[in-house]
């Protein structure tokens, strides 16, 4: 019993932390993509449509929470967060439209080519990609030069051929095919890991940290991202549209490659609780400094949304 309270009172924390961080970052959110009256007055609204308002806000939590264990500036570190929001909503918008996963809904709402257009869509997803980049390297986000180049880069990394985009391909070539295990960890760790692993790894370049203090760090964001992603696998074959705020089932009917599919819905559920408990594990060094990024750990396999 008293084992159970505990956990209670842990996750209340956490909800009341992921709450105050998305409140953070929708105001940074909202200051860094004005609505515009000009003749790109579309454009910006279909921006603020696909970013504002909605998700979980968990890779913005990540990066914010990692900068608390340097005592970075909390107004920087929630620019950061906004950054990695943009970047992730245009992901969602590429990701719905017709040529990719070609879904009608998204966080609860029309996805934004139903909302507006395919062609606004993809405009959409290429400013928030071109104006995350321009918010990490302005000023305001930190006064050191190189922090700016680190994370412009880093983030470049995780968003591109060799990251997001790159898993993004494989995913596409995937429908349909039967792939090994080891080919969709790969995949996986490619198109939703490596952005997680950015958000967690940013804290340490925002807090000009040890390289052994960084790669903790982006070692815990790896295997959360790897745990993350098999529990949206699982929710996408058990989760009704409610609770996901997305058409559920829309991978097995596309013959995604999933380690559910692979492994059946119990053993990826073993192996998600392995890696969350990795995760946290990596954190050992930071001592209770780190408490609410071990309890991330533990909720992303158990969430439901």
């Amino acid at each position: 019993m008293a084992s159970d309270v505990k956990v209670m009172i842990g996750q209340g924390r956490l909800a009341a932390a992921l709450a105050q961080a998305a409140a953070e970052v929708e105001s940074a959110l909202e200051d860094l993509l004005p609505a515009n009256e000009g003749a790109e007055a579309r454009l910006a609204e279909a921006m603020r449509y696909a970013t504002l308002g909605g998700g979980k806000r968990l890779r913005a939590f990540l990066a914010m929470e990692t900068a608390a264990l340097f005592r970075v500036d909390r107004r920087c570190a929630a620019r950061v967060g906004a950054a990695i929001e943009m970047l992730h909503a245009y992901s969602l918008v590429h990701d719905d439209l017709p040529a990719m996963d070609d879904d009608d809904l998204r966080r609860g709402k029309p996805s934004t080519h139903r909302a507006f257009d395919e062609a606004t869509a993809i405009l959409a997803g290429d400013a928030l990609q071109a104006r995350a980049f321009e918010v990490l390297a302005e000023p305001d986000t930190h006064s050191n030069p190189e922090a700016r180049c680190e994370l412009v880069a880093a983030l470049g990394l995780a968003a591109g051929a060799r990251g997001m985009a790159g898993g993004q391909m494989i995913d596409l070539l995937a429908e349909g095919r039967t792939l090994s295990v080891e080919q969709i960890i790969r995949l996986q760790a490619l198109k939703t890991g490596r952005l997680i692993q950015f958000s967690a790894e940013a804290g340490a370049i925002l807090g000009r940290a040890a390289p052994a203090q960084r790669q903790m760090l982006a070692a815990y964001g790896r295997d959360l991202g790897a745990a993350f992603q098999i529990a949206d696998d699982l929710l996408d074959s058990e989760g009704t549209p409610e609770e996901t705020g997305k058409t559920p089932g829309k991978d097995a009917a596309a013959g995604k490659a999933t380690l559910v599919a692979v492994l059946g819905p119990e053993r990826a559920r073993a192996q998600a609780d392995m890696l969350a408990s990795q995760a946290a594990r990596h954190l050992d060094s930071f001592g209770d400094r780190a408490a609410l990024l071990s309890e991330l750990a533990a909720f992303v396999v158990v969430r439901r949304q």
